[in-house]
């Protein structure tokens, strides 16, 4: 697929993802049955390999009949899902004047309603997604490096986004901050979407900066608690009956698959065989790829990781989080490889 770190996006039989090769980046449509290649739209673009392999970060998002998709340097892209003809494109540096942050816009699209959702300067940005026509935006600044995440907290709908500085919501039809939660985090990168239930909300970024539980009403947020226990630094943890499961610590330095209570922050047990890596959950099983490309498969429990079954699925730097999807497990390493696992 060529070099980059986006995901996969799989609907039907169909699956969309991206990467960049010779000054390149191509977004790919593959069947799930063979990975053969049904289409594919390519436009250039840098690499953009600053201190690590560059390309692509965003996943394309397929609402319908469009597949969307924001590049590292501003260019969104409205697809036709089908064939990959261009139903509508903008440059965002030129046409709105958006500032690109370090490592270039990795969040991918949002579509909720008839809005295209972007974390796009420093309170995010909604576009019409039948024509792209923008609808709102926010100051020009660095954003973080999440997606937008659209939630109800308290009955009110609200986008969750990252920017360089802070966690915040926006009301979705104006952009208006509802509220923020000062979070600054070495070289701006906050990346892990925030994870909500009910109406409290858990971030967590990595350099060392750590976690915190808020408790979300009337437009203001309160700390529940706030620790190092689980510094996320790209794979954002998951949430299982009471019960926090992430990775912690950064991918040049040790890292550690840990458990922590959701209530109080409690670390219930750390696992640091698996290192650096990216998770995910079905049901009450977590997922666990390292960054070396081995699977890890246990059951999520309080009391410990204790593996099912552990495999190696990929060579290569795996930072990438999978996905599952119709009882097959999609993977891919930086380099591009991309690998379907029956489950």
């Amino acid at each position: 697929m060529g070099t980059g770190f986006a995901s996969v996006s799989v609907v039907g039989d169909r699956l969309f993802t991206t990467g960049h090769r010779k000054g390149t980046d191509t977004v790919y449509c593959l069947s799930t049955k063979d990975g053969s290649i049904l289409w594919k739209h390519s436009f250039n673009s840098d690499l953009g390999d600053k201190f690590y392999e560059g390309g692509p970060g965003a996943t394309p998002t397929v609402a319908g009949e469009r597949v969307y998709l924001l590049s590292k340097w501003g260019d969104l892209f409205c697809l036709r899902s089908t064939d990959g003809a261009v139903a509508w494109k903008k440059q965002l540096r030129e046409e709105a004047g958006v500032r690109v942050p370090t490592w270039g816009f990795n969040g991918s699209a949002t579509v909720v309603g008839d809005a295209v959702f972007l974390n796009v300067g420093t309170a995010g940005m909604a576009l019409k997604k039948d024509d792209g026509g923008i609808l709102w935006h926010s100051e020009k600044g660095d954003p973080g490096y999440s997606t937008p995440l659209p939630v109800k907290l308290n009955g009110t709908a609200a986008i969750l986004l990252a920017s360089g500085k802070y966690y915040l919501a926006v009301d979705p039809a104006t952009g208006k901050r509802l509220w923020s939660h000062r979070w600054i985090t070495r070289y701006g990168v906050n990346a892990t979407d925030p994870l909500v239930n009910g109406t409290r909300v858990f971030i967590s970024s990595g350099y060392n900066k750590g976690c915190t539980l808020l408790e979300t009403g009337d437009n203001q947020v309160k700390t529940i608690w706030k620790n190092k226990e689980l510094r996320n630094q790209f794979s954002g943890s998951v949430l299982i009956d009471g019960h926090l499961y992430g990775i912690d610590g950064d991918s040049n330095g040790d890292a550690s698959l840990k458990c922590l209570d959701w209530k109080t922050g409690e670390v219930k047990w750390s696992f640091d065989k698996c290192g650096f890596g990216s998770l995910l959950a079905t049901r009450d099983q977590l997922l666990v790829l390292d960054h070396g490309g081995t699977l890890w498969v246990a059951p999520a429990s309080a009391t410990g990781f204790n593996p099912s079954s552990s495999g190696k699925i990929l060579d290569g730097k795996c930072w990438t989080v999978p996905v599952l999807a119709h009882g097959k497990l999609y993977a891919r390493n930086a380099s591009g490889t991309l690998v379907c696992v029956e489950w």
